[in-house]
């Protein structure tokens, strides 16, 4: 029967097919009731079963399957709804029965998708022979590098484990817990994750059954009118602390509300079982991409990696203030937590320790700095002092206690080369570019794309990546750019600045004045437009006299914003306040009513994400950001205000606008708080220390 199911299947009409399906299901219904949808016995865990990530009750993983081009059409719609209640999914796409339009791929994981191989062809069963399986593999491969996926999905489930080897994947994602109405219809018998080990010759792999009855099921065959079974197997899925992962089609959601035909359903049937799961579960399940969940399990339950993990000696090297920079803290916290040993070499401020242990973390300080540079000689000075400086550092630490890892941060990218001695003796380098140096130095010092020194320092940033074994890129845009002139698709990853839930929480506020308190916190420069939010305070500081402007920071813009204030007369409204360490301003930002986010649009300040809107966020503080082209990418206007970029009078009407109108305050915060439970750190810490032993065993 499997062998001529999709033979017999072509030669009979569509609407025919489903209405004798219906009436077999129907039957097969009531036969399998011990067994579907839920099979008691799959609730068991895996032996030495640790638990999900930061101790979740369950994990949820969703994934779409696009079977034609209808329902490729829909993939946007789809997109939109997820993102919108704050998930990420992963889409499967059928290589050979569709076009897929030129950037889509791309475009998809720009937004924090994922894309996943779902066969050559939606027919036929390319497991009838090895043979047959073997030769299509190799064209399977070849879409896996392409699309840069990392999963698989065969068309109707069919499925065959030793088979699978042949592809060059993390994860496949071909089975079921449950589920007897399939063509194949051996469940996995689990509802969590299982390794599929190799041998010398073959790699392993995870195997992510799905657990929840896919939507064709449901909605087109069985003609449910409600997701009550949905709700009813993932309370019985949260309640064993197993994985809820579930496949939807967009070939069979109506998005618009119209006249819908014999396969397709409502698309809010979907939206309603996001809806439940975010309430009722709130905070209590790890939402992974298939990715994600394929890292997790072969590092924790693999045998490849279930023996001990050795720990590495690792170092940080940045031109930064330590104790104020969350992306180099989350890192070096997140190997030391493991039991790594670590180092960091940074910047000191005046009173503060040359040498200090911060959360198990041991912090050198070499090098003073005042954030006050005005010219190219100055700044390309100090940066050169830090870099011979650390170099110097770097290498009598090694002769003492090699590392195995160090990971550059960049401004600058060059500081890279201070690892030179470490290099050249086997010890593995992490280039991480936080901001790009050639679009940044034309940004601080007003330069020209088309100056000889812009294209030096591209052409630096090109040696650097090469010089470097894996870089790191702050966010998708930026990778976009450096795909483009400097770097290979398979040497970089875009790890963004995600809060960190420890410091970046809903707190109860402290304060109780009756002021209406705005707040910028961060680097005071030019791209940052500060100026502009300066004056456009100034234009409501009369509408609202219970109004300040609270702005914390150094920069080198400091003197013409303090002279501004001044001219302005609003010495006693705004305020510039010094740099505090980040566990501080996390709380001096919970107690404000609002966040402001003024960048400039210029093509660095355009493309610089702030990890500071969604700080702003997870606290729950409302936050005004300028439109520009890196956050129209990754936020709307249901989560936050958008302003017209060095526009004061926009911005100014939008200060107004969220100190009268507390209902629009509320509804972005609270929507905003969904938006960022799919950005922090917790959830996303597993791809760095992934990456990092991945380098290292190398």
């Amino acid at each position: 029967m499997k062998k001529y199911y999709y033979f017999f299947k072509a030669l009979v009409p569509r609407w025919l097919q489903i209405s004798i399906r219906r009436k077999l299901i129907q039957r097969k219904r009531f036969l399998h009731r011990d067994i579907w949808p839920i099979d008691e016995a799959a609730s068991k865990p895996p032996e030495d079963w640790k638990g999900w990530p930061d101790g979740k009750k369950f994990a949820l993983v969703l994934t779409h399957d696009v079977e034609t081009e209808k329902g490729l059409k829909k993939c946007r719609d789809l997109m939109k709804i997820d993102e919108r209640m704050g998930f990420r999914s992963s889409f499967n796409f059928v290589a050979l029965d569709y076009k897929i339009p030129s950037g889509f791929i791309q475009e998809i994981k720009e937004h924090g998708f994922e894309v996943g191989i779902h066969g050559l062809r939606h027919t036929g069963n390319i497991y009838r022979s090895k043979k047959t399986f073997s030769e299509q593999a190799v064209q399977i491969n070849q879409y896996i590098k392409q699309w840069g996926a990392v999963g698989f999905r065969s068309p109707a489930m069919f499925h065959n484990l030793d088979y699978i080897h042949c592809l060059n994947i993390d994860y496949d994602a071909s089975t079921f817990d449950t589920d007897p109405f399939e063509p194949q219809p051996d469940g996995a018998g689990t509802i969590f994750p299982f390794w599929v080990p190799g041998n010398s010759q073959q790699r392993g792999y995870v195997e992510l059954p799905y657990t929840l009855p896919q939507d064709f099921l449901l909605f087109i065959l069985m003609k449910e009118k409600n997701i009550d079974i949905w709700k009813t197997k993932l309370d019985w899925i949260a309640e064993h602390g197993g994985m809820a992962l579930f496949i939807t089609h967009p070939d069979y959601m109506d998005f618009n509300k119209n006249t819908r035909d014999y396969e397709e359903y409502p698309s809010q049937y979907y939206e309603e079982f996001l809806s439940y799961i975010k309430s009722r579960y709130k905070g209590l399940y790890w939402q992974a991409l298939p990715k994600d969940m394929a890292r997790f399990w072969s590092q924790h339950y693999s045998r490849k990696e279930s023996k001990h993990r050795d720990s590495i000696h690792a170092c940080m090297v940045v031109y930064s203030f330590y104790e104020t920079d969350n992306r180099v803290m989350r890192y070096a916290e997140a190997l030391a937590k493991r039991g790594d040993s670590v180092d960091v070499i940074a910047l000191r401020k005046e009173g503060t320790p040359r040498y200090e242990k911060i959360r198990g973390v041991n912090v050198y300080r070499i090098q003073t700095r005042m954030i006050d540079e005005k010219g190219k000689i100055s700044y390309l000075l100090k940066l050169v002092t830090f870099l011979l400086n650390s170099s110097i550092f770097l290498t009598k630490k090694h002769v003492k206690n090699p590392y195995d890892l160090i990971h550059v941060h960049s401004v600058p990218d060059f500081e890279v080369f201070a690892t030179i001695f470490a290099k050249l003796k086997g010890t593995k380098i992490i280039l991480d570019i936080h901001d790009i140096v050639p679009e940044f130095y034309a940004s601080k010092f007003n330069e020209s794309k088309n100056s000889i020194l812009f294209n030096a320092l591209a052409l630096l940033e090109r040696l650097s990546i090469k010089f470097s074994d894996h870089v790191i890129i702050s966010n998708h845009l930026w990778e976009k750019t450096l795909l483009a002139r400097s770097v290979e698709e398979n040497k970089c990853t875009v790890i963004m600045n995600y809060p960190d839930e420890a410091i970046f929480y809903k707190r109860p506020r402290e304060r109780n004045d009756d002021k209406f308190i705005m707040i910028y916190p961060g680097t005071l420069g030019w791209h940052q437009g500060l100026d502009v939010a300066i004056a456009a305070f100034a234009k409501i500081k009369d509408q609202m006299p219970e109004a300040e402007f609270h702005i914390y920071g150094r920069g080198p813009e400091k003197k013409n914003l303090e002279h501004l204030i001044t001219e302005l007369g609003l010495e006693h409204r705004v305020f510039i306040k010094d740099t505090i360490p980040i566990d501080e301003i996390a709380n001096v930002m919970a107690n404000a009513d609002l966040g402001i986010i003024p960048k400039r649009n210029d093509p660095f300040g355009g493309e610089a994400f702030s990890t500071k809107i969604l700080e702003f966020m997870s606290l729950g503080v409302p936050v005004i950001v300028s439109e520009t082209k890196i956050d129209k990418f990754y936020f709307n206007d249901s989560v936050l205000k958008f302003f017209n970029p060095d526009d004061s009078n926009d911005l100014a009407q939008c200060m107004l606008l969220l100190r009268k109108d507390k209902a629009l305050s509320d509804r972005l915060t609270e929507n905003a708080r969904g938006f960022v439970e799919n950005y922090s750190w917790d959830k996303r810490k597993n791809e760095y220390l992934d990456l990092v032993d991945s380098l290292v065993k190398k």
